[in-house]
């Protein structure tokens, strides 16, 4: 177990002087602390569309074609699918661009999106249209309130779940909910992007397959991992609470790459919270979690979370537990309440409202 002290996650530091480059940019977007996401955006672009480019050219050169491939797989998987993710993420639900400059705010989702397997609209109708508003309850259809949530069977059933009809019962849930932009920028996303795709299949299937084909399918295993991790420990007498169905991360290096994606509990809680804010909202509001027997990891991410559920190995997760309050004598009563916050909670019980 840990105990609380402080984070060392990332916040705005107003008092760094721009430079003649970051006040012409600035010009371009709605608040300045997202200032990062537009360099972001100008690496990728000049990093993966030329490695593409090089792929699709007639007759190149054999050598000169699997060094582009490797080096595009490379900087696409380890370097910018987490940063562009949850720049994707946060851009979904803070508008990006100001509103003279609206058209640029389809540039992520239609131009950078499809490299890294995200179909265009398909990511804002899914979280923005349903996650958010269903808040993991059974309604959501990516919820994971139905699965034994320390199981690699269960979680397999999951994502094959996803994978096969994912985008289908995303659809009918628009339907039922008479959501019709929602569910004509889902359709138009995911039937442009693969037809694209067909079409370039004609034109040179490997690098098809190795610019947007494979990135689709590690993108969707991606996202659902995630999304298991964000909520595998829930309270079954509270699961729509948010300090009860998601966990935070906090004093990870992840949160410095990817935006402090870790903070996931106050996200649920104020989606439009700003990416800067969530480190000074958590210590603000510390005694909610405490009061919430909310739970804190320090020092993992998601990633740990989820392998070491799949491994069982809750011995190395109570070690990165925060103890908040020392609610807990011993790292095997921790193991205890988050076995208990695993355990699959069946569509009969009755939930509060």
């Amino acid at each position: 177990m840990k105990s609380f002290t402080h984070t060392t996650d990332p916040v705005y530091n107003s008092a760094v002087l721009p430079s003649a480059m970051d006040k012409l940019l600035l010009k371009l977007i709605r608040d300045p602390r997202d200032l990062p996401f537009v360099y972001l955006s100008i690496r990728i672009t000049f990093t993966l569309w030329p490695l593409a480019i090089i792929m699709f050219i007639p007759g190149m050169n054999n050598g000169m074609w699997w060094t582009a491939a490797i080096a595009y797989q490379f900087f696409n998987n380890f370097v910018f699918k987490g940063p562009f993710g949850l720049m994707l993420h946060c851009t979904s639900h803070r508008v990006f661009f100001k509103k003279e400059y609206s058209f640029l705010n389809h540039y992520l989702p239609w131009v950078l999106g499809p490299l890294f397997g995200q179909t265009p609209e398909t990511y804002y109708t899914h979280h923005i249209g349903m996650h958010h508003p269903e808040n993991n309850m059974p309604e959501d259809e990516s919820s994971t309130m139905d699965y034994q949530r320390d199981s690699l069977r269960s979680f397999s059933r999951y994502l094959g779940s996803f994978v096969v009809a994912g985008v289908y019962d995303l659809a009918r849930y628009f339907l039922r909910k008479q959501r019709n932009k929602l569910f004509s920028r889902l359709v138009r996303g995911e039937l442009i992007f693969y037809a694209v795709c067909i079409g370039l299949c004609f034109v040179n299937w490997p690098a098809t397959l190795c610019v947007f084909i494979l990135p689709f399918l590690i993108s969707r295993v991606v996202m659902m991992l995630g999304n298991w991790a964000q909520h595998a420990f829930i309270n079954p007498a509270t699961p729509e609470n948010p300090y009860t169905n998601s966990i935070t991360c906090i004093n990870t290096k992840y949160n410095h790459k990817c935006w402090n994606d870790g903070y996931h509990i106050s996200h649920h809680i104020k989606p439009s919270m700003h990416w800067t804010e969530h480190p000074v909202y958590f210590k603000k509001t510390l005694q909610e979690y405490i009061d919430n027997d909310a739970i804190i990891f320090d020092g993992i991410h998601f990633l740990h979370v989820f392998a070491w559920l799949m491994r069982k190995r809750y011995d190395l997760l109570a070690r990165h537990f925060v103890n908040l309050n020392n609610r807990f004598e011993s790292d095997e009563a921790v193991i205890i309440f988050l076995r208990e916050r695993t355990r699959k909670i069946p569509e009969a019980l009755p939930v509060a409202v």
